[in-house]
C-alpha cells in the first residue's frame, strides 16, 4: 500500500474516463501528483495501460485501472456498482475525457461512423455523469468536468458528428448543473483547442504552421496546460463555478 502524498486532491477519489493517453494521461497524472486515487479508464488500447502503470509505479495504488466502453451504458453500470465497494467513501470528481473522432464530409459519412461518435462521446457523457451523480449525491458533494471541444460551436467541415457531439455535451451540462446544484456538485466542461498530442502529431509541417499562425499565444497547448484547467475546476474551492465552459485554446 502506498502512502497517500500531502496535495490539493489528497483523500479524493477521482475517476478520468480516457485516462490512460493524451490528454487524459496528463489528468491522470496531475490528480496522483496532488495526492489522488485515479481510477482511469480506457477502452482497449492495453500497451497505453501497462506503461501508464509502470510509470506510475512510485504511486503504487492509488493508480487503477478499468477497461470498459463508456458508450456501453450496462458496462458504465457496471463500472460504477464496483465503485461502492472500491471507493466506499464516494467518488469526488468525474473528468468525462474519453473520446472518439471519425471525419467525413456530411454527404458521404457512413451511419455507423455518425452513430459512433455520438454514442462514445455524447452517450458516453451521458452513461458516466448518470451513474456518477447518482454515486456522488449520496454524500452530498462532487466535481464533474466534461472535456468538450471548440468544434462544438465552430463545427469545422468535414466534423458534423464530432461537432455535434460536442455541442451536445456543452447542453447536457448546462442542465445538469441545474438539476445537482443544491447537493454541492458542480458540473462545468473544459474546451482545449490545438493541443500537442498523438491526434495532431501527423499533421504535415506546413499545416502546422498555418494552425499556429491562427492561435494568438502562437503555439499549440501542451496535455500539461489542459489538466490544469481541469485541476481548478475540480477543486473545493470551486464550488461557485458551475455551468460554465472554461476555454484553453490560447486565445483563439
Amino acid at each position: 500500500m502506498s502512502t497517500v502524498e500531502e496535495g490539493r486532491f489528497s483523500g479524493q477519489t477521482v475517476v478520468v474516463t480516457g485516462g490512460t493517453r493524451g490528454l487524459g494521461k496528463a489528468m491522470t497524472l496531475a490528480f496522483l501528483n496532488e495526492g489522488a486515487t485515479v481510477f482511469a479508464t480506457y477502452r482497449s488500447n492495453e500497451a497505453a495501460a501497462d506503461a501508464l502503470r509502470d510509470q506510475c509505479a512510485e504511486h503504487g495504488d492509488r493508480l487503477q485501472l478499468a477497461s470498459f466502453d463508456v458508450g456501453d451504458y450496462d458496462a458504465c453500470e457496471g463500472f460504477w456498482n464496483e465503485m461502492d465497494e472500491r471507493a466506499p467513501d464516494g467518488v469526488d470528481v468525474l473528468v468525462s475525457n474519453a473520446g472518439l473522432r471519425r471525419d467525413g464530409v456530411l454527404a458521404m459519412m457512413p451511419r455507423e461512423d455518425w452513430d459512433a461518435v455520438l454514442q462514445t462521446n455524447l452517450g458516453g457523457t451521458y452513461n458516466m455523469c448518470k451513474f456518477g451523480v447518482q454515486n456522488m449525491m449520496r454524500q452530498r458533494y462532487g466535481r464533474i468536468i466534461i472535456v468538450t471541444s471548440p468544434a462544438g460551436s465552430f463545427g469545422f467541415a468535414g466534423q458534423g458528428n464530432y461537432a455535434a457531439s460536442k455541442a451536445g455535451q456543452v447542453g447536457l451540462m448546462r442542465a445538469l448543473c441545474k438539476e445537482v446544484a443544491k447537493r454541492k456538485i458542480t458540473v462545468n466542461c473544459v474546451s482545449p483547442g490545438f493541443i500537442d498530442t498523438e491526434l495532431i502529431e501527423d499533421l504535415p509541417e506546413a499545416l502546422r504552421k498555418e494552425y499556429i499562425a491562427t492561435i494568438p499565444v502562437k503555439r499549440f497547448g501542451a496535455p500539461e496546460d489542459v489538466a490544469y484547467a481541469v485541476q481548478c475546476l475540480a477543486a473545493k474551492d470551486a464550488s461557485y463555478i458551475t455551468g460554465t465552459t472554461l476555454e484553453v485554446t490560447g486565445g483563439l
